[in-house]
């Protein structure tokens, strides 16, 4: 018996009851951003959506890339919250699966590198890249 306590190593986390935060981002064309801040804000929790009108995402298909211009809509979210937010996005006639969803943590971490990977996207994948006005 010690009479030191055990100190158990842990890393950092953003985790609560509804599981970990994530970071949400969606793509969708400018014509229909309307309609997805609509779908958004009939979800339960409220969204603060952080909005990217000349991002650009890379699609990854067949080991060749093809990048397309599109609006970006990213906000924070828990897992738990997820299956809600994709619900909401069908009802507006929205793809689920244009849902990208990654930890926040490693989002932050990423930070200035301006591309977040998908965990959630088939083999092929797709990145997504934030930029200002300025190139």
């Amino acid at each position: 018996m010690s009479v030191w306590p055990v100190i158990e190593p842990f890393g950092p986390s953003l985790a609560g009851s509804e599981g970990s935060l994530v970071s949400v981002s969606i793509d969708v064309d400018a014509r229909h951003l309307e309609s997805l801040l609509e779908a958004l804000a009939h979800l339960s929790f409220p969204v603060n959506p952080e909005i990217y009108h000349d991002a650009v995402v890379v699609d990854c298909t067949g080991g060749r890339e093809k990048a397309r211009e599109a609006t970006l809509v990213e906000f924070p979210a828990y897992e738990a919250q997820m299956a809600e937010v994709r619900r909401a996005l069908a009802s507006y006639g929205f793809d689920p699966s244009t849902v990208q969803v990654t930890g926040m943590l490693e989002e932050i971490r990423e930070g200035a590198g301006g591309e977040s990977p998908d965990r959630t996207a088939p083999a092929a994948g797709r990145r997504l890249k934030r930029r200002t006005t300025a190139c």
